[in-house]
């Protein structure tokens, strides 16, 4: 199989304009990205809707491709690059532009996933070490069938551990919480982006619960590495500090 990555980058940001061209450790935001998933994969582009963007990629030496201003979401930019690009790959694997520590093992991880047939869209997911971190609205939860395929996504602590205090509940239940990276066959992207937001996405704000509801299968791969978004500038000054130790 081939896969390749695109990574959407924008620059406009409500709480962080322009951080794909933030400097990290000496480089661009999304030149770490992008060389992190260039470690693993033969074949990445950056997918952006911002000339800066796309002249910042080239100048390092990376692919670039010029996508519309107007997605409502990363998975709608992909689409439109893969056409764009003419890729023949069989899958596509969405890396966040604001991810520079993601690792080689988690994109991987990704890629094993289909060696299953029945794989129609990849994830990952890590285990939460806390009942705090859990309780966290801004980490999206992934409760799993046996086969690892994700049943359901939400914002609460999902399952509801009965008879148990909630703060016990991580003692009794492998709680998963859920990183924002995907793939998808290329046939499925192109079929999940002509869908219309659902009930479920509307309600809990999560993209995925749209192909859920369509009847897509998601495997669930595991991984045990914590990655380090950068969503704000106080991020990027954590991040700076991680990285002394990368």
């Amino acid at each position: 199989m081939k896969f390749i990555g695109i990574i959407p980058a924008r620059y406009a940001s409500t709480r962080f304009p322009g951080k794909p061209l933030a400097v990290l450790g000496g480089k661009a935001v999304i030149q770490r990205v992008y060389e992190q998933a260039t470690s693993v994969l033969d074949e990445a582009w950056v997918a952006t809707d911002d000339d800066r963007i796309y002249q910042a990629v080239e100048a390092f030496g990376g692919r670039a491709v010029m996508t519309r201003s107007d997605h409502k979401s990363g998975t709608d930019r992909i689409e439109e690059a893969a056409e764009k690009i003419g890729t023949n790959a069989d899958v596509i694997i969405n890396i966040q532009g604001d991810e520079p520590f993601i690792q080689p093992s988690q994109i991987k991880t990704l890629m094993q996933l289909f060696d299953n047939t029945d794989t129609q869209i990849g994830t990952l997911g890590k285990k939460f070490e806390s009942m705090e971190a859990a309780k966290s609205s801004n980490s999206p939860k992934i409760v799993t069938d046996l086969q690892g395929f994700a049943l359901y996504f939400s914002r609460s602590v999902i399952p509801f551990v009965r008879g148990i205090e909630q703060d016990e509940w991580i003692k009794h239940f492998p709680y998963l919480k859920h990183l924002g990276l995907y793939a998808y066959r290329r046939e499925v992207l192109r079929e999940v982006t002509q869908l219309p937001q659902s009930p479920l996405e509307l309600a809990e704000s999560l993209e995925q619960l749209r192909w859920l509801e369509n009847g897509y299968r998601i495997r669930v791969g595991l991984t045990d590495v914590e990655t380090v978004g950068i969503d704000t500038p106080e991020d990027l000054q954590r991040a700076e500090e991680f990285i002394k130790c990368f």
